[in-house]
C-alpha cells in the first residue's frame, strides 16, 4: 500500500513513517518543514516540501502517486499558543484539512486516519474518558480538532470518505532514533528530561493547587510507536469494514505532573530545581483515556508503560548530547 502522511516530518509523523516502512508499505510525506525536520524523514520515504494550504501542490502529489490512504497529522498543536493566536490555528488546521479532503474527493481516495486529540473533551467530569463523553474544548487547538471531526463526518456522508479519528492523549517516548525536539518545547516529559540533563536551569510547573492528590494536573501518556501501530490497525479496519470510527488512544492510567517529575529524577538519579507558576489557560485538571473501544474495534492495547516511555525519551535526549 502507498500512504500519504501529512506532517510526516514531525515527531509522530517520522515515527509513523518508519513503522509503515518496516511493515512493507510505501510512504509519501508532505510537510512544509515549519515544525518538521527533514533529516528525520526516512530515506525510503518520498518527501514533498509543500504546504497543505497550497491546494494546487497538494493535487500535484495525488496526481503523481496513487495514494491508497491518508494519515493526516499536520497541524499546529500548542494549546498555549492557540489561546494567544487563535486565528493562526483556525487558518492552518481547518483550511489545510478542507484542501486535503477536497483533493481526496477529486482523486477518489476514500480512506483517512486523522490525528485528533483528547483536547476535544475539555475538562471532563469523569476521571476516565470514553468516546461518548461530551465534547467541550477549553482551548482553540482542541476546538479545531472538534471542527475537523465534524467535517469528516460530513465528507463521509456526502462523499463516502471513511475515516478513523484517533484521539491521542499525550504522545511521548522515543523510537527509531526519533524523540521529541521542538523549537519551543511545551511538553512536560522532554522539558523535565532537559532539566535533569542540565540543559535547563529549572522546570516550570504550572499550578500546584489543582484538586488532585498532590495538587498537580493529571495526564495519560502513550508511546509514539503504540500510536503508530494504532494508525496501521485503523487502516486495516477501514479496509475490511468501511465504517468510520472515533477512538481514544491512551494508557488508561493517569500520572500527575509531580509523579512524572519524580520518575525522571529517579531515572537520572539526580534532583533538579522546580519553579511553580500559575495555571495556564486551557489546561484541564485530569485527562485520562478509557481505551476499551480501541481494544474492541482495533485489537489495540498500549505495549509500553510510563517507565518505558520516559526511559526511551531519556535515552534519546542523552544521546543527543554525545
Amino acid at each position: 500500500m502507498k500512504f500519504l502522511i501529512t506532517g510526516g516530518a514531525g515527531y509522530i509523523g517520522t515515527n509513523l513513517a518508519n513503522y509503515l516502512l518496516l511493515n512493507n508499505h510505501q510512504v509519501v510525506v508532505l510537510d512544509n518543514l515549519e515544525l518538521g525536520n527533514k533529516s528525520l524523514v526516512p530515506q525510503k520515504a518520498k518527501l514533498h516540501i509543500n504546504d497543505l494550504r497550497n491546494k494546487k501542490e497538494v493535487e500535484k502529489i495525488f496526481s503523481e502517486s496513487k495514494i491508497d490512504a491518508v494519515f493526516h497529522l499536520a497541524a499546529y498543536s500548542s494549546v498555549q499558543e492557540s489561546m494567544k493566536i487563535p486565528g493562526k490555528y483556525f487558518n492552518n488546521n481547518i483550511i489545510s484539512t478542507v484542501n486535503l479532503l477536497e483533493t481526496m474527493v477529486k482523486f477518489n481516495v476514500k480512506c483517512l486516519i486523522f490525528s485528533s486529540s483528547a483536547a476535544v473533551y475539555g475538562n471532563p467530569q469523569k476521571y476516565s474518558v470514553n468516546e461518548e463523553c461530551p465534547l467541550s474544548p477549553n482551548n482553540v487547538y482542541g476546538q479545531t480538532k472538534k471542527i475537523i471531526e465534524e467535517m469528516l463526518d460530513w465528507y463521509d456522508r456526502i462523499y463516502n470518505i471513511k475515516f478513523v479519528s484517533l484521539r491521542y492523549f499525550n504522545a511521548a517516548g522515543a523510537d527509531y532514533g526519533v524523540g521529541e525536539k521542538r523549537k519551543n518545547e511545551t511538553h512536560l516529559i522532554p522539558l523535565a528530561i532537559k532539566t535533569a540533563l542540565k540543559e535547563k536551569e529549572y522546570l516550570t510547573v504550572f499550578g500546584n493547587n489543582y484538586p488532585t492528590k498532590d495538587g498537580t494536573a493529571i495526564r495519560d501518556y502513550v508511546h509514539i510507536t503504540d500510536i503508530s501501530k494504532a494508525h496501521l490497525l485503523s487502516f486495516n479496519y477501514l479496509k475490511k469494514n468501511e465504517k468510520s470510527q472515533i477512538i481514544n488512544l491512551g494508557s488508561g492510567l493517569g500520572k500527575s505532573v509531580s509523579e512524572i517529575v519524580d520518575l525522571v529524577k529517579k531515572i537520572n538519579n539526580s534532583d533538579f530545581k522546580i519553579r511553580i507558576e500559575n495555571r495556564r489557560s486551557g489546561d484541564p485538571i485530569v485527562l485520562v483515556a478509557n481505551y476499551f473501544k480501541a481494544k474492541k474495534i482495533l485489537g489495540w492495547e498500549p505495549e509500553r508503560d510510563i517507565k518505558e516511555i520516559i526511559k526511551s525519551a531519556y535515552d534519546w535526549h542523552k544521546s543527543q548530547l554525545q
